[in-house]
């Protein structure tokens, strides 16, 4: 027998709802001029004519981003992204191996005696903190010239489209070209550092601007996305990915550097205080930098954690009002979105709000439109909900998963929703990718569950005025948890 998800009431019929777009303040270039339609092989060969431009051109190559600074674990470490979608755990990384760095060691002639192994290393971390904002900056200058400028020139792109892509990245190079110059103009005769814990500090408050780029980066992605299934951009940013210029990164892998590179911050900067003497000037500060650059990366997150959460509400559609709960407009963030399969094999995108998990459907549209999300069933609220790891292979108590999933004897990496509340009893049973996809799922549902009971028993014994407002750690531990299948999953 089969296990279905068990409620009285009937599928939802498909009524796509308009989603309103993120706003962004983008101008990144002054390019004017009469755009002209062109046919395909004047789009393709104006294109390879640009690129090739752009490859002969005396412009700085660097392996800023690289498997070393994108392996940083955020698990333990504040992120300024929310939750995207989780993939599956993927295998080594096909990107190009990084070169061999310079060291700071390289650049001086003979050092000095007096330095000890421990100064040395300061230095060395000083320096790779200087020369990652020289390689940001002539990333950034890159993505401007050959991405943004050459899809505005070819009218690949609408200036609008553009703008909603490439957000405010234009105005994050000049602050970082500032940290750039500080830093170089602390280096004395022998090219050391003596502080850099007060020109940190004095720095870091401008990184603010980082709100309205990361907030921005949600809606940028989907609309990039969705661009791509445009042949000429696909064709235009398939000839940039296979440039040398592109190290065979792909144009969000250089739109998502700030990101990273914010969130390396306090790292290096606990570095360089590990090899700081306790006598050292650099010993007050750098606590005080390393508590402050935290404090910034929680608030990016939390408020692009918001901005996340409300551009996925935007894009649920509803086929009756019972399912608007009001968990869905009360939920500040999400824990984790992505596709699951049903008992049936259908593919659902299950979204994890703050205070309710959403099941939805994929809304059929076309390609100029934004995603849509069809609600399926009622909203199961967290406060409400009911989880039960359900063994590989192995019947549940409820009934038999034997063929339920792929039609095979063996089924894997499977749990089940359920809730009994204020509506009617549901119970859903759902499929990850991978046992790894499902333990994160698992973690995230826990945590949700954990903490909208609290927040209910919260509610209930204590004044408004005494109501606690979320952990902004919260944001922090749940970033690295996002669930999504760009893989199809393999029969089991």
């Amino acid at each position: 027998m089969e296990l279905e998800e068990t409620e009285v009431d009937t599928s939802p019929s498909w009524s796509p709802v308009s989603r309103d777009r993120l706003l962004t303040c983008a101008n990144l270039s002054d390019i004017t001029g009469k755009k002209r339609k062109q046919d395909p092989s004047s789009d393709a060969e104006n294109s390879a004519r640009i690129l090739e431009d752009c490859e002969d051109d005396d412009f700085p190559i660097n392996d800023h981003m690289q498997d070393s600074e994108r392996s940083i674990s955020f698990r333990t470490e504040a992120r300024p992204l929310p939750p995207m979608p989780i993939r599956a755990r993927q295998k080594a990384s096909s990107f190009p191996r990084r070169r061999s760095s310079q060291l700071w060691s390289d650049t001086v002639d003979s050092l000095s005696h007096e330095l000890s192994t421990k100064e040395i290393k300061r230095q060395e971390v000083i320096y790779e903190l200087t020369q990652g904002e020289k390689q940001l900056i002539e990333d950034l200058s890159l993505v401007k010239k050959v991405y943004y400028e050459p899809m505005l020139k070819l009218d690949i792109m609408t200036e609008s489209e553009l703008g909603q892509i490439f957000g405010t990245l234009d105005s994050l190079i000049p602050l970082h070209e500032d940290l750039l110059a500080r830093l170089e103009g602390l280096r004395g005769a022998e090219k050391t550092v003596q502080e850099v814990g007060p020109t940190m500090m004095d720095w870091f408050p401008c990184l603010e601007a980082y709100i309205t780029y990361c907030c921005n980066q949600v809606g940028a992605k989907a609309l990039l996305d969705q661009k791509k299934q445009d042949r000429r951009v696909e064709h235009f940013l398939r000839l940039c990915q296979e440039s040398s210029f592109s190290r065979k990164l792909d144009l969000w892998n250089f739109l998502d550097l700030p990101r990273s590179r914010l969130v390396k911050y306090p790292l290096l900067l606990k570095e360089i205080q590990k090899s700081t003497p306790p006598e050292h000037p650099d010993e007050e500060e750098l606590p005080q930098a390393i508590e402050l650059i935290q404090r910034i990366i929680t608030e990016v997150n939390l408020k692009t954690g918001e901005a996340e959460c409300q551009f996925y509400r935007r894009g649920l559609c509803y086929s009756e009002d019972s399912q608007r709960v009001p968990e869905i407009q009360a939920s500040r963030f999400l824990y984790c979105h992505g596709e699951l399969k049903s008992t049936k094999g259908q593919k659902l995108h299950v979204f994890l709000f703050e205070l309710v998990l959403v099941l939805t459907r994929p809304v059929a549209q076309d390609r100029e439109g934004p995603a849509q999300f069809q609600v399926y069933r009622q909203p199961l609220p967290a406060a409400h909900l009911h989880l039960e790891d359900l063994p590989d292979g192995e019947p549940s108590s409820s009934g038999s998963f034997r063929g339920a999933f792929t039609g095979n004897d063996k089924v894997k990496n499977c749990f089940r929703v359920s809730t009994t509340g204020r509506s009617k009893s549901q119970s859903h049973s759902l499929q990850a990718n991978d046992s790894f996809n499902k333990q994160q799922w698992i973690s995230c549902l826990r945590q949700a569950m954990v903490q909208s009971r609290d927040r209910q028993a919260q509610t209930s014994h204590c004044k408004p005025s005494e109501r606690l407002s979320p952990d902004p750690a919260l944001y922090n531990n749940i970033a690295e948890l996002n669930l999504n299948s760009d893989v199809e999953m393999p029969d089991t």
